[in-house]
């Protein structure tokens, strides 16, 4: 049998990869929750289980390719949260800065929004 990989694959497994990795290092080490904590949201601790499961969850969902389209949606919520909160402050360095401390979101962002369209 013979198993064909295609980009749309490729897309699924880096963006999987991504947020269970990165949902797993929330839920694992205390200097990136503790970072995640003080970025001035409201109940910080509740916050932080819902996008460590919400990354989780969903990033483990695309992998095995079940509701992918679905499982895009608060991912692409995510992804613009952290741009908002973490990478936008850096424009007041510059442009060339920001782009530079935002360019894995912005990719991980527009390979959401390519799963989102292309799924069925």
């Amino acid at each position: 049998m013979h198993t064909s990989f295609t980009a749309f694959k490729l897309i699924r497994y880096a963006v999987a990869y991504v947020f269970i990795i990165s949902g797993l290092m929330k839920f694992l080490n205390a200097d990136i929750a503790g970072h995640f904590l003080h970025l001035g949201l409201p109940y910080p601790h509740i916050m932080l289980n819902v996008i460590i499961i919400l990354e989780i969850g969903c990033g483990l969902l695309i992998l095995l390719n079940k509701s992918v389209k679905n499982a895009a949606i608060p991912l692409m919520a995510i992804m613009a949260g952290a741009l908002l909160l973490t990478k936008l402050p850096n424009l007041e360095a510059g442009f060339l800065p920001f782009a530079f401390q935002a360019r894995l979101d912005i990719v991980t962002f527009i390979l959401l929004i390519i799963l989102y369209r292309l799924y069925p």
